[in-house]
């Protein structure tokens, strides 16, 4: 899976969570909560569908660095390379 799979399928992830957002207009380096004003429960719910499609863990503890589509994309790529 190359890094653009991986951007499309959390843009595809993101409107549905969040469905006035489009997709095309995102700042892959800017932070969600800020382009957006994503509150915790839309982040968690965006964590969870992320980890449920991917088939990784995504805990807690990792929140912080995910904070704009760039870091979720290459946190999904490095996590996707790593043995289960």
């Amino acid at each position: 899976m190359t890094a653009q799979d991986i951007e499309n399928a959390v843009k595809a992830e993101l409107r549905r969570i969040a469905p006035d957002i489009d997709p095309a207009e995102v700042v892959p380096e800017r932070s969600l909560r800020e382009q957006y004003d994503l509150d915790s429960i839309d982040f968690l719910n965006l964590m969870a569908a992320l980890g449920k499609r991917f088939g990784l863990p995504m805990p807690e503890e990792d929140y912080p660095r995910l904070a704009t589509i760039s870091a979720i994309v290459a946190y999904i790529a490095e996590k996707s390379d790593q043995p289960r």
